[in-house]
């Protein structure tokens, strides 16, 4: 059998984090935790249940995934975010391979909470994520929404259940959230050459709310399919705004 460790990283997540050490408990045999100087509560509950909890400073979500993945004591990792845990079908899906021994990497749908409502449309679900892996052979990259890559190729395994997402406890959260993440890709994008014609700030937003609460039944989950709709339409009109705005401060400093 398998050992295996469970690797996390916070800040501020004391409304999460017993959540998801109490979903990984009973399968894994270490959680780290690796923390960017919370202010709130989070080292006091992640000490009080004896997980590895290690403070470091914030180097980006691929970067300091990857310095957690590397405070592992064990050769396989279950990454979880803080506002994840682990439904029980998953959880035994876990132990059975972890019983069998592990092989290649794995991968499961992540289906989210959204301010009380379990969101099953709009390409919000299935949301497969690859999360248990070799540590040897993988690694983390992007400045965000992350991704795994593979040292070698290895054959992705399904395990049935759900990764259970508690994303957004508000409206205003999920719009803080957006103004954060397209600030952090736009500039990602202009660094690396990329542009925003005026074409795409006007007709982007529209494409991606017709496609996501239309197309990928998003209406299906009632006002809030259309509340997720709109605010990721308004968060794709931000990335093409400011993608404008820095390209502009770049050539001006040029």
């Amino acid at each position: 059998m398998n050992k295996l460790s469970a690797v996390i990283i916070t800040f501020n997540e004391e409304r999460n984090i017993l959540r998801c050490i109490n979903s990984l408990k009973e399968i894994v045999d270490e959680i780290i935790v690796v923390d960017s100087f919370s202010t709130d509560k989070t080292d006091e509950i992640c000490k009080s249940f004896g997980v590895i909890f290690i403070q470091a400073e914030w180097r980006g979500y691929s970067e300091s995934k990857n310095f957690a993945n590397s405070q592992a004591n064990f050769d396989w990792i279950l990454s979880l975010d803080a506002d994840e845990a682990l439904s029980d079908e998953l959880k035994k899906s876990i132990l059975s391979e972890k019983k069998r021994g592990f092989s290649g990497n794995y991968e499961f749908n992540r289906l989210t909470n959204y301010c009380g409502k379990w969101i099953k449309h709009g390409g919000w679900y299935p949301d497969k994520k690859v999360r248990l892996f070799e540590k040897e052979f993988t690694s983390w990259t992007g400045e965000i929404h992350e991704e795994l890559i593979f040292k070698q190729s290895q054959e992705i395994k399904f395990l049935k259940g759900n990764c259970l997402h508690y994303s957004y406890y508000s409206l205003e959260q999920h719009y803080n959230q957006a103004q954060k993440f397209t600030t952090i890709a736009a500039k990602d994008l202009v660094s690396k050459g990329k542009n925003a014609p005026l074409y795409k700030l006007i007709f982007s937003p529209l494409v991606k709310f017709i496609r996501d609460y239309f197309l990928k039944l998003g209406f299906l989950d009632g006002k809030y399919g259309f509340i997720v709709a709109r605010i990721s339409a308004y968060a794709t009109y931000l990335k093409y705004k400011k993608i404008r705005q820095f390209s502009k401060l770049k050539t001006t400093k040029i």
